[in-house]
């Protein structure tokens, strides 16, 4: 009788971290390159690697970058479409996968490239228009038209690139206090205060930093004590550390490159996260480069190279570690593939599962809870 009690409680216990080991993917696309619904959402099953598609939106223009409401019921999107570039609102169903769209309104500026939001606000970044937006929430979710536009104005040395601004992310601090941008165009990182109740003030300046002229600051993410950011560099491959503290100030504390020793193909960096153990970070690279470059994060903040892997495809715009760091999924514009890697915890290093997710121009990737 113990024996089958024993068989049955493993059976369960079995049972239950494999519920508590899935999580949704979701896929942000661009549409106008092959045959794409949107946004997708896969159930991933973070214990094995499997996957399994369970919904997609229908006919949306274009959402390469997604950003969920922390209650997990609405989908915020950019519709990256040039000078008809707009920001959507989409309710979610996470045990189903379903999207509902609610509503979509104009996002003053040309193709946004990134989004966040918190129960009052959905913020973004447009690229091409060099400005940030914010948008109100409404009781339903669906989002209010624009309340407050920031430009920017400059440009930097890159004539090619850097010919004005051009607004590449926007992140809350930990505490969300602040809001800091990302402009490839102005080699500048911008710190706003954040009010989140103001009618149409919600981000307000409070300074900036300069780094390396012609670098392109495009992404960056915060250690897992708040203590350092880390900025990559889209033009150049620059990777740099910049401590931070609770009233808003960034300063550069070191620099270092993503690039091999005598690498001289094309570079465009392009996303960076920290491990959920808060342990490693992970920046990609793309052009002719397409790898991954994994950092020992040390107790100073200092950053220790592990090393550099193929992500096996073209063009990794975007990857995303799952919540219980098992896996690190890249997915590839260009080769139009999510490759799925295995995450040694202990070492941070990544190996080819061999397993692929098939699909249409994958830019952004985001797990949530199902």
């Amino acid at each position: 009788m113990k024996k089958i009690y024993l068989v049955l409680f493993s059976a369960l216990s079995l049972t239950m971290v494999n519920a508590q080991n899935k999580f949704n993917l979701l896929v942000g696309t661009y549409t106008n390159k092959c045959q794409s619904n949107g946004i997708y959402v896969y159930e991933f099953n973070a214990s094995t690697g499997d996957f399994k598609l369970k919904n997609s939106s229908e006919n949306v223009i274009s959402p390469s970058y997604l950003s969920v409401s922390a209650d997990n019921k609405f989908i915020y999107a950019v519709n990256e479409n040039g000078n008809q570039s707009a920001v959507s609102a989409f309710g979610y169903d996470s045990a189903s996968g379903k999207v509902k769209f609610l509503n979509s309104n104009a996002s003053l500026g040309a193709d946004p490239c990134h989004l966040i939001n918190d129960d009052k606000n959905v913020i973004v970044a447009n690229y091409s228009g060099g400005n940030i937006v914010v948008f109100k929430k409404n009781a339903d979710g669906s989002i209010t038209e624009v309340q407050q536009l920031i430009q920017h104005e400059g440009k930097g040395p890159n004539a090619a690139r850097q010919e004005k601004a051009h607004v590449h992310m926007v992140m809350f601090s930990p505490d969300k206090k602040f809001v800091l941008s990302n402009d490839l165009g102005l080699d500048k990182v911008f710190i706003y205060k954040y009010n989140p109740t103001s009618k149409n003030e919600m981000l307000t300046l409070k300074g900036s930093v300069d780094v390396k002229p012609g670098s392109g600051p495009r992404h960056l993410t915060f250690s897992k004590d708040g203590k350092f950011v880390y900025l990559v560099q889209e033009l150049n491959g620059t990777l740099t550390t910049l401590s931070y503290d609770k009233t808003g100030n960034l300063k550069v504390v070191a620099e270092t490159s993503i690039l091999p020793k005598g690498f001289t193909g094309g570079t465009g960096a392009a996303a960076i996260k920290t491990s959920p153990d808060g342990n490693f970070l992970y920046v990609s690279d793309r052009v002719d480069a397409n790898s991954i470059s994994v950092y020992k994060i040390q107790k100073d903040g200092s950053l220790e190279l592990v090393e550099q892997q193929s992500t096996l495809g073209k063009g990794p715009r975007d990857f995303a570690i799952d919540p219980t760091g098992n896996y690190l999924l890249v997915g590839h514009q260009y080769t139009n593939d999510i490759i799925i890697f295995k995450r040694d915890k202990t070492t941070g290093k990544l190996t080819d599962t061999g397993k692929r997710i098939e699909l249409c121009s994958p830019v952004g990737l985001l797990f949530t809870k199902i």
